[in-house]
């Protein structure tokens, strides 16, 4: 019997952090493009009179489209050239944020959102797979690091850039799209010169179309679903028992599909596993409430409390600090300890908790309790969000990398897109409810066009508007209400992780018996 084929040998320090440049600046042109828009979205909805549906979709719509790619991403890793990939991503994605700011309508911006989310999606996961590719699961706490920095500064430096474009009359809020072009082609020209992965063939695996298939069709009509339901039709009607029923069908199609085939887009035999599957729950649980809850806190700040993009812009910053300062902590203690259960515990008591305080805001909350309350929702996301990725890289071999990264990513951008929808048809219900009942006070018929189905509040009667903006502000805290409480459930899940320490070596290492002697070989 022959040993098993060594492992790679492992890139120096300074080839990781040359190829780690680029690939940061690939993360933020991806995360930035997000964050920059969240600030501006009142004013383009606005602009483009759209209506409150139309707001949640925008976001939705990116995140639907980088929820269904992200496995096929991270499938297509694990069987071809990453750099290409990871290149190809760009350019969908620097097309696609061009487009975007050249649309006349909202339809049009929320389908090359969705575009654009293809793009965004691949980035993120193959940026986690190549440098899982390169750094072992106890390193990569220390990279990860880096990550959160990055993330950090694209989250609090995007708001204020998406705020200060969206004021500067010689800019527009389209330049909030046309920001990330740039960047994004830096960031394919540094990538050609610095990254250089030994990679591994296997033209013999099939990609798993069927199946990613099933499973974009099943979440969408899910997510449809959520977005019509008490709105368009009544929570029982036969349009809820069919879309409901599509899509459990769908889904339970795909699980079967997973089940069987050989290379599966979510790989079902990882997610069984008692440390990925709680991982992959307690991922839902923060995606949904992260950014379920975080993305209306522009919409509050701007419609509920009367700020400028920029000022709205500046007020999130306790938040996205609290992410940079977690991130960076955590990921280097990580490293330093191999241990990473505690962090994810402690992180997702910090977000269930930050939550908990802004459930309880109206129209004239103090900004100070709410700064606090974003904060701890910052922090809790930072110690929580990267630390349970590495739970799940540290439990597959290098093979498999890709598609378990695929995997947790696909939950939690299921998670935050579920969240979106659901949050959203609660915010835009709630509003309508509470708009329709301070219109009656003052005498005025909600089922005009003063009703609340327009975002543009500079074109109401003031007396309206004002109603309207007590309306947004007092609904948003049910919202955080329902954040805190799916964040509970991470922290649940959380609890049950085991306490393993994070293993050494990019690649699992098994047991292998040469003769009378046993050595490590790569799995």
């Amino acid at each position: 019997m022959t040993a098993a084929t060594a492992a790679p040998a492992p890139m120096t320090h300074r080839e990781i952090m040359r190829a780690l440049s680029g690939l940061l600046m690939v993360l933020f042109a991806a995360m930035v493009s997000s964050t920059v828009v969240s600030v501006a979205l009142p004013q383009i909805v606005g602009d483009l009179e759209g209506t409150q549906s139309q707001y949640t979709w925008v976001v939705t719509a990116t995140l639907l489209a980088s929820t269904a790619s992200t496995p096929v991403w991270g499938k297509l890793a694990d069987l071809f050239d990453k750099k290409r990939l990871l290149q190809i991503a760009i350019v969908i994605f620097a097309a696609a944020s061009l487009l975007c700011g050249l649309v006349e309508n909202t339809g049009q911006l929320i389908a090359l959102r969705a575009v654009q989310g293809l793009g965004m999606g691949a980035l993120q996961v193959l940026v986690q797979v190549i440098i899982g590719a390169m750094v072992s699961p106890k390193e990569r706490g220390r990279y990860n690091g880096y990550l959160g920095a990055v993330m950090a500064v694209s989250t609090v430096g995007g708001p204020l850039l998406g705020g200060a474009i969206t004021d500067a009359d010689w800019l527009g809020w389209q330049w909030c799209f046309f920001l990330a072009v740039p960047i994004a082609v830096v960031a394919f020209l540094m990538l050609q010169r610095t990254l250089h992965l030994a990679e591994t063939k296997r033209p013999d695996t099939k990609i798993d179309y069927l199946g990613a298939t099933l499973i974009a069709a099943g979440v969408s009509l899910l997510l449809l679903w959520v977005t019509f339901v008490g709105n368009d039709f009544d929570w029982i009607s036969w349009q809820t028992a069919l879309m409901v029923a599509g899509s459990v069908l769908l889904l339970g199609a795909a699980t079967v599909v997973e089940a069987k085939v050989k290379d599966p887009v979510v790989p079902l035999h990882v997610i069984r596993r008692r440390d990925p599957a709680l991982a992959v729950v307690a991922s839902l649980a923060v995606g949904m409430a992260m950014f379920g809850g975080a993305v209306f806190l522009g919409q509050y700040f701007q419609i509920a409390r009367g700020f400028s993009p920029t000022e709205a812009g500046l007020l999130t910053i306790p938040m996205m600090f609290g992410v940079m300062v977690s991130s960076a902590v955590a990921g280097r203690m990580v490293s330093e300890s191999g241990k990473v259960k505690p962090y994810i515990v402690t992180g997702a008591l910090v977000l269930t908790g930050g939550f908990a305080m802004l459930a309880t805001i109206d129209h004239t909350t103090s900004l100070v309790f709410m700064g606090a309350g974003m904060f701890l929702v910052g922090t809790g996301v930072g110690m929580a969000m990267q630390n349970l990725v590495l739970v799940v890289q540290n439990s597959v071999p290098l093979r498999e990398l890709g598609a378990a990264s695929g995997a947790i990513a696909f939950f939690r951008s299921l998670g935050g897109t579920i969240g979106v929808s659901v949050l959203g048809a609660v915010l835009a219900n709630q509003v309508a409810d509470k708009i329709a009942s301070g219109l009656a006070a003052l005498g005025i018929d909600a089922s005009g066009s003063l009703g609340g189905s327009t975002l543009d509040l500079d074109g109401m009667p003031e007396p309206v508007a004002e109603i309207v903006r007590a309306s947004y502000g007092d609904a948003t805290g049910h919202l955080f209400m329902i954040s805190a409480c799916i964040a509970a459930v991470g922290f649940i899940a959380a609890l049950f992780l085991t306490p393993v320490k994070l293993r050494e070596t990019v690649d699992l290492l098994e047991e292998v018996v040469v003769g009378e002697e046993t050595v490590l070989g790569a799995k």
